[in-house]
């Protein structure tokens, strides 16, 4: 956000709200963005995730999506945005024994993942704008969205209907479906995804999870609203009813595991 907007929102005259960021970027709360524009800090990002992820709701969260990952056989997410990349809130392996480890608080890059692609897509414009004069769409497999211009149209197939797929984007042999949470204003915040093994669970199977997803994914956004926790959703957009229904890495590469 622009500082003038900034002004405009709050009513005060700018030498005040100027004085007032300065202090907030100081206390980590807020951040300078490239262009004059300010946007949410490292400890008020992290303020957020432990709000969103340590309310009285998460056992029950946890417990939807060990139901799921029993429904579908494959290993299930909860995830969130933070700037350029998601970040796993919670998720529940699969038993199988062929399996990707990946742990809570591990991140990857938005822009080849299932649930980066779902919330990218339910960003407001002109937020999308200012992220994505700064993405670097470094290529992980054959797969990989590498132009802003087919990140872009995939986007727009995503808002269109309803759900995303990564489709061996992130990992080679990894494919996934992501379902959006929504909060009570109906602006996707969140997502709930299910990934395996392309040999195992091959896109049209993947597919067929949506209605699992979806219930999850309600479910998921009820625990909120239950325990009266409003997770902010400035990075949003309503989402529109789907007109059709038929992974991703941490810093660091994510290891395949194969039990005895």
């Amino acid at each position: 956000m622009l500082l003038m907007e900034v002004v405009e929102t709050v009513g005060l005259p700018k030498p005040t709200v100027y004085r007032i960021l300065c202090h907030l970027v100081e206390a980590g709360l807020v951040r300078r963005m490239p262009g004059a524009g300010y946007g949410v800090g490292a400890r008020l990002s992290r303020l957020g995730r432990d709000l969103v992820t340590n309310d009285a709701g998460r056992p029950a969260r946890h417990a939807i999506l060990q139901r799921l990952v029993g429904a579908l056989g494959e290993t299930c997410n909860f995830t969130m945005l933070d700037g350029a990349e998601i970040i796993y809130l919670d998720r529940v392996e699969t038993a199988s024994p062929l399996r990707v480890n990946l742990q809570p608080g591990s991140r990857v890059p938005a822009y080849c993942s299932a649930s980066g692609k779902l919330l990218l897509a339910h960003m407001p414009p002109a937020q999308y704008q200012r992220l994505r004069v700064h993405l670097s769409l470094t290529r992980f497999t054959a797969r990989t969205i590498t132009r802003l211009d087919a990140l872009d149209a995939e986007l727009a197939r995503i808002r269109t209907q309803g759900y995303s797929v990564d489709d061996e984007e992130y990992l080679e042999g990894l494919v996934c479906v992501a379902a959006p949470v929504v909060d009570d204003q109906q602006r996707v915040w969140a997502t709930v995804a299910v990934h395996g093994p392309a040999a195992r669970m091959p896109i049209d199977i993947a597919l067929a999870h949506l209605p699992l997803l979806r219930a999850a994914a309600a479910a998921l956004g009820e625990t909120y609203r239950d325990a009266d926790v409003r997770p902010a959703s400035p990075t949003s957009r309503p989402t529109s009813s789907p007109t059709s229904s038929p992974t991703s890495r941490p810093v660091g590469r994510p290891i395949a595991v194969a039990d005895a």
